[in-house]
């Protein structure tokens, strides 16, 4: 399958390189507005690789979408309700246990991820030996080292985003297992959300750990549907 028209979320905490990487993707091909009905920035901008146009769309910096803060309300809903072909997250290479945290969560949205592996060279300056492939596979899904400071990897990233676009390239994603107890709870609030949301939207395990967090956002989305 080809897609000629694709578009792009980009993802990241903050000061992982991510407009490093916008920069590199669109050049001079970018705007800046506003997110509808905020004063929160959108950059967006396109790119044409191999036949394809790309559109990337600049998500706010965030670590978490956990809804807590207005820029993780934005990237979370964008990534849930404009359903982009890929989302890139931009992972600093150098910090991975705290990047993969945001990067773990939008697997359990069944996002159709690629993890951007940036600032390789600082890992390396730290001592730090990432095995990418082993990476890749333990959260089944592409990543790609770069060193966005030096264009570094940008060619490669593209390659994988019109790959898992296309269909080429498969994005699995990961259930994490919360325990016995909590595993149980989850399958109830699973089968009270399953088929109240249009099709594919939002994932009923994702639903169902939200709701268990208490997530504010999600449980006015419940309510608005009526369930419970």
């Amino acid at each position: 399958m080809t897609r000629k028209s694709i578009t792009m979320a980009l993802a990241g905490n903050p000061n992982s390189g991510k407009t490093t990487v916008f920069n590199n993707l669109t050049g001079a091909r970018q705007h800046v507005g506003n997110w509808p009905g905020v004063t929160v920035a959108k950059k967006e901008g396109s790119c044409t690789f191999q036949g394809h146009h790309v559109k990337v769309v600049d998500l706010p910096g965030v670590y978490s979408l956990t809804a807590y803060s207005q820029d993780e309300v934005i990237a979370r809903d964008y990534v849930v309700d404009a359903r982009p072909d890929v989302v890139v997250d931009v992972v600093d290479a150098s910090n991975l246990e705290r990047n993969l945290y945001l990067a773990v969560q939008l697997l359990e949205m069944k996002a159709g991820l690629v993890i951007a592996l940036n600032m390789m060279d600082v890992a390396r300056s730290r001592g730090y030996v990432i095995d990418v492939t082993e990476l890749s596979r333990l959260l089944g899904t592409p990543v790609v080292p770069m060193v966005a400071a030096r264009n570094q990897g940008t060619k490669e990233l593209l390659e994988t985003v019109v790959g898992v676009a296309g269909g080429e390239i498969p994005v699995g994603g990961i259930n994490l297992q919360y325990g016995q107890d909590i595993e149980a709870e989850i399958a109830k609030l699973e089968k009270l959300v399953d088929g109240n949301f249009p099709a594919g939207q939002y994932p009923p395990r994702w639903l169902a750990v939200k709701l268990l967090e208490e997530d504010e956002e999600i449980v006015r989305k419940i309510r608005q549907a009526g369930v419970g």
